[in-house]
Parts: C-alpha cells; structure tokens; sequence
C-alpha cells in the first residue's frame, strides 16, 4: 500500500480541481477498493449477480460523479467510499425486493428466490437499524459503518472520525449490542431516544 501521506496529496489535489492528480490516484487506491468490495460481497448470498469488481466500478463513478469533497486523508477516502458501497448494495437489495414483488413482471418459482429473500432482508434490515441507530447517536452508526462495511481497524476508524481508538473500541462494543437487540426486534438499550 501506497504511502498514506502521498495517498493524502492525491486526493486533496483532486479536490482542488487536478486532474491529473485523479489519475495517479486511481492505481494506487484500486486495490484497497477491491479488498473493500470482496469483503463486503464475502457478506452477499454466494449467487448474488454484483461481483466484487461491478462494486468497485459504481463506488469509482460515484466517487468521480459527485460533489467535490474536501478529502482529509487516506482514510477519509476509504471511509466515504465504504459507506458508498454499502448504499450501492443496499439500493440493489432494496430494487431487488422490488422486482420480486413484481415490479420487473418477471415470474419465477418462489422456493427459487427464498434464500435471495432472506439474504436482501438481512441487508436492508441492518441498512434500516444503522439508520435508526445514526438518528440516536451518529458516531456509533459511523463506527459500525467503517469497522463492519468499510474493514477499517480500530486505529483507521479513529482516524476517519477524530476520535481516540478507545473511543472507538467502546462505540463498537455497544453498537454492536444495540443492534443485534434491534435486529432481533427487542427493545434496544435504554428508553427510545436515549444514547445507546
């Protein structure tokens, strides 16, 4: 991996409007997005139609796509494009729901699509219980966004954020009981709208 204050130049010169700087960034961060988008598809159903290399390419042109970001460093970049991936995944799961229910009007066994069911469930029902967590407490909802989709270590993700590793490692630790009693709809930690 590409030293992470060169990395950092890169992406700020690419902010300002360099072109060129763009383009010496993408080999460079290739790889790192491609370790992303396995780890994240290592999470899919085995037959799942996005391939690893399909994410990266969406991730890229929604990099390239969008607003200009004022990028702070190598693990900003990595962070927001996690949390890219993670919604490309999500949209495709819920689009995915949407199509089952007819939308695409194409027929097909039902005992052929429960495994890819359950697997789109359990993508969006983690989407929507990381959306209700962000709306309690945002930092906690970015940590599981960075530590579980993103791969980013402890350190990284204290990085990304501006906060201490010990901060992190909490915010993990109690993020992760919240939402597996949201996801397994019991009461979460607390009252609703309390901190987790």
């Amino acid at each position: 991996m590409p030293s992470s204050p060169r990395i950092t130049g890169l992406l700020q010169a690419w902010g300002q409007g360099v072109d060129a700087a763009l383009a010496a960034l993408t080999p460079l961060v290739h790889m790192e997005l491609r370790r992303l988008a396995r780890g994240y598809m290592g999470r899919e159903r085995k037959d799942h139609t996005l391939q690893p290399t399909a994410l990266v390419n969406e991730c890229y042109l929604r990099l390239i796509g969008g607003r200009q970001v004022e990028w702070q460093n190598r693990a900003h970049f990595f962070a927001l494009s996690a949390r890219l991936m993670r919604r490309i995944l999500v949209d495709f799961a819920r689009s995915s729901h949407y199509a089952k229910r007819g939308g695409d009007a194409q027929h097909v066994l039902l005992d052929e699509q429960l495994p890819a069911i359950e697997a789109d469930r359990d993508l969006v029902a983690l989407d929507d219980a990381l959306s209700a967590l962000a709306i309690i407490d945002e930092r906690k909802s970015q940590v599981v966004e960075l530590r579980f989709f993103g791969g980013l270590s402890h350190e990284e993700t204290a990085l990304a954020l501006g906060i201490s590793t010990k901060t992190v490692m909490r915010d993990w630790q109690v993020a992760k009981v919240w939402l597996l009693r949201e996801l397994r709809g019991r009461q979460p930690i607390g009252r609703r709208g309390e901190h987790p």
